[in-house]
């Protein structure tokens, strides 16, 4: 387990199909969370004006961003859901934080968002990993 700060890089992904054939994704360069809250607000005349709230839901996408290596395992099976839909852009998903804690996703949607680029560049993955369901959190 780490404490204090970190480089980036010190986070794990992994995806496949199953939990079993988790491998990492080769090249990739930067990852964002974003998480998506439901808060439900109501105003009780008890408390004069003032809104009551409660988080009743709550979702997260992880956009990853990289280039395209054919060969690689996990580059390739990401690759490979371009153009799925329905249960098959679905895997199994987790990531490893520098302080030990995982996150996994049994059917996270995987959203691939581009791919190619200019003549003389490396060609792009990019893709988003969104949650689907309550994800199973750990902590070593």
């Amino acid at each position: 387990m780490n404490t204090g700060v970190y480089p980036v890089f010190n986070n794990v992904f992994k995806i496949g199909a199953s939990k079993e054939s988790l491998t990492t994704v080769a090249d990739m360069e930067t990852f964002s969370v974003s998480i998506n809250g439901n808060v439900a607000e109501w105003t009780p005349m008890e408390q004069e004006g003032w809104i009551r709230r409660l988080k009743t839901g709550c979702g997260f996408t992880i956009s990853l961003n990289g280039k395209r290596n054919v060969g690689d395992t996990g580059n390739d099976f990401v690759a490979g859901l371009v153009f799925e839909t329905g249960q098959d852009s679905q895997a199994y998903f987790e990531w490893t934080m520098p302080d030990g804690t995982t996150i996994a996703i049994e059917n996270a949607v995987i959203n691939v968002t581009a791919c190619g680029g200019n003549s003389t560049d490396v060609d792009v993955l990019e893709f988003e990993v969104m949650s689907n369901g309550k994800p199973t959190i750990s902590n070593l």
